[in-house]
């Protein structure tokens, strides 16, 4: 029987707190391409052996995972079923997080090229690219690439990247077939061809490459480029979320959860989606709140009671962080904590403030907006005029 292809959105999961749930909840269908290097990867020797990835073939038998910090994991499998949202489309673009640097060092000397892109200095890094690429370095071309990706300090240009990550990559630079790979993913510069973007990322990811990991674990997933097996993809998602991709982390504990690619486990899923949490992405962080708020526990008990109270805490705290990065569901989640002092104390002006700003990012909540038409048009009034401030203050931050 083929397994259902799964479309990593954010779960339609209602807190408990409500009598009924939120309809139309944002989906972000499958994670963005991952283009980035991690802050700290080093330069890497084209020769230089690397750990292996995910061959064809099976996947690791058994799921070997950090364990996460002490009374933020279930104690027990969440209970119910996760549901899969209905699949959706999902939009390729650029990359659009912030400069991080890549391939500053190789064996401890340091490359003046490179050290002049860290430190923004970026036409004399091209310049000093451009010579070490005419004597036949290969991450010279790696470098000229990223500077024109991202049109630092000249004309943005994906088709002049494309050419310089091509020599690169021919010359035996992972980073090059890496970046090259996720310009074909995408059709920035190069005809879109998922075919060649698994190629490169299959070359790169063979040699230890995480990012290229995840990318073809979602080429697997979604059957381009690649044969669909969620099998294979399970692989190279583990090995990603091993190896630090954090969107990885939090992929993987989806698949964990509803058994993509390998047997369903809720509980393995639930540590993957809070190290993701930790790390600050965002759905994650919404999820594992989730999670919090449904562990079991006997409130007349003193020990589960102390451990129920501090997980909402907890779970307030990541709902904190979402709304305050503009997540209009973590918004209107963080608005029903504060209606129904869950982790907190009842607060319905600071619920009002999350809830208009949640409607204003189009989560409307009918049940929630009942709850809160007890407030006196004076306090309403209060409400409305904090939320405007905090969506003045986001706009400047």
């Amino acid at each position: 029987m083929k397994a259902a292809r799964p479309h990593f959105a954010l779960f339609a999961l209602a807190l408990t707190i409500a009598a009924a749930t939120t309809p139309g909840l944002a989906q972000t269908g499958l994670s963005e391409w991952q283009q980035r290097v991690a802050p700290g990867t080093t330069r890497v020797p084209a020769k230089e052996a690397q750990p292996k990835a995910p061959q064809a073939g099976a996947p690791k038998q058994a799921v070997k995972s950090q364990p996460v910090a002490p009374g933020t994991a279930p104690a027990a499998p969440l209970p119910g079923t996760h549901k899969l949202p209905p699949a959706g489309k999902r939009q390729l673009g650029p990359a659009t997080q912030p400069n991080e640097s890549f391939h500053t060092k190789t064996g401890g000397a340091s490359d003046p090229a490179y050290e002049a892109y860290d430190q923004g200095k970026y036409l004399t890094a091209l310049e000093l690219a451009k010579k070490a690429a005419e004597a036949g370095e290969p991450q010279a071309w790696t470098l000229i690439g990223r500077i024109h990706a991202e049109g630092l300090a000249v004309a943005q240009s994906y088709e002049t990247a494309a050419q310089a990550y091509a020599k690169g990559a021919e010359l035996g630079d992972l980073e090059a077939a890496f970046s090259l790979g996720a310009l074909y993913a995408q059709g920035l510069g190069v005809r879109k061809d998922f075919d060649k973007a698994a190629t490169y990322f299959e070359r790169a990811a063979l040699k230890g490459h995480a990012l290229a990991n995840y990318n073809l674990a979602l080429l697997f997933l979604k059957g381009q480029g690649k044969a669909e097996n969620p099998r294979r993809a399970f692989a190279h998602m583990m090995y990603a979320a091993e190896h630090g991709v954090v969107t990885a982390q939090y992929d993987l504990g989806t698949m964990l959860t509803v058994g993509t690619g390998t047997e369903p486990n809720a509980y393995e899923g639930a540590k993957w989606i809070g190290r993701a949490a930790r790390a600050g992405h965002v759905e994650a962080e919404i999820e594992y709140a989730v999670i919090l708020f449904k562990l079991d526990g006997d409130p007349a008990n003193s020990d589960d009671a102390a451990r129920l109270r501090a997980a909402h805490r907890e779970a307030l705290a990541y709902l904190i962080s979402a709304a305050s990065k503009g997540n209009p569901v973590g918004q209107n989640r963080l608005a029903r904590c504060y209606a129904n002092g869950l982790g907190t104390e009842v607060n319905l002006l600071e619920a009002a403030k999350w809830h208009f700003i949640a409607k204003d990012g189009g989560v409307d909540d009918p049940a929630l907006e009942k709850l809160l038409a007890k407030l006196s048009r004076s306090d309403r009034q209060k409400a409305q005029i904090a939320a405007d401030e905090w969506r003045d203050r986001s706009l400047v931050q």
